[in-house]
């Protein structure tokens, strides 16, 4: 499992998208957002950011460190938010925790120097996972100290949301249109030799069994957590050997540029890891 620390004190609310992850101390002297299980996304969430964000460093992209929270609701006592309180409340116990960065950027597409090989690794993962939340609207990249950090996996593994349909939900090629890197994605084909081969079945249970069974259990139409775990491995280790079925070939219409982005896209970060 990933290391656990328990919070120890409730430092802010994060105020942007719905599930008001907070920053928080822990007793391992770190700092920490923290995605609770409590929120509206629930812990699939959780679950993915665990799985596709433990891949991404395997297969040598850069994503914060990770860690489980437990978290007592009580150190947020003086948060005067009642909707806190009660997200606090109702993700009593395990959390996720992604380390820290003060005075990082949010990525600016207008401003970045463009690296081929860079974006086609990135965009091959995110076709991999079907990550469908790295747009020009809502990047989910920071820059920190001059290099590019991957953050905010819970909307990928999108098929845990209806298994008895995960393998149709999961088919067909990933829509690139929209994707913040495709304009840059000039070597897909390099990426695809250089990963495709690290996505084995060893590799898909290594980071499966990341995941906590508290978040695994109780899943309707599975026996226990190993039974759910098995199943994300059968169906990515599928997807692993049909990549015709979802990678697209990129046209030069698609590598044009981009629309502008979004005003604040250069507002200060709040994730990272270490450098």
């Amino acid at each position: 499992m990933l290391p656990l620390v328990t919070a120890t004190r409730y430092v802010t609310p994060l105020r942007e998208g719905g599930s008001l992850p907070g920053v928080v101390e822990a007793d391992d002297l770190g700092t920490y957002v923290m995605k609770f299980h409590g929120a509206g996304q629930g812990r699939k969430a959780l679950v993915a950011e665990v799985i596709a964000g433990e891949l991404a460093r395997r297969l040598g992209l850069p994503v914060p460190d990770q860690v489980i929270i437990e978290l007592d609701p009580v150190i947020g006592r003086h948060e005067p938010d009642t909707d806190v309180q009660d997200l606090l409340k109702a993700s009593t116990g395990w959390n996720l925790g992604v380390d820290f960065l003060p005075g990082s950027l949010g990525f600016d597409p207008l401003g970045w120097s463009a690296d081929a090989a860079f974006a086609s690794r990135v965009l091959w993962f995110d076709a991999f996972i079907g990550n469908v939340d790295r747009s020009w609207r809502n990047p989910n990249m920071l820059v920190w100290h001059g290099k590019v950090w991957l953050i905010d996996h819970g909307a990928s593994l999108y098929f845990h949301h209806a298994w008895a349909n995960a393998g149709r939900l999961f088919s067909g090629p990933y829509d690139v249109d929209d994707h913040v890197l495709t304009r840059w994605a000039a070597k897909l084909p390099d990426a695809e030799a250089e990963l495709l081969p690290l996505v084995t079945p060893e590799l898909l249970r290594e980071v499966t069994e990341l995941v906590p069974d508290r978040w695994l259990e109780g899943e309707p139409g599975f026996a226990d957590a190993g039974a759910v775990r098995r199943a994300y491995v059968e169906l990515l280790s599928e997807r692993a050997g049909k990549p015709r079925d979802w990678l697209p070939e990129l046209s030069v219409a698609h590598r044009r540029p981009g629309a502008a982005a979004p005003r604040g896209a250069n507002r200060p970060g709040w994730l990272g890891g270490s450098a």
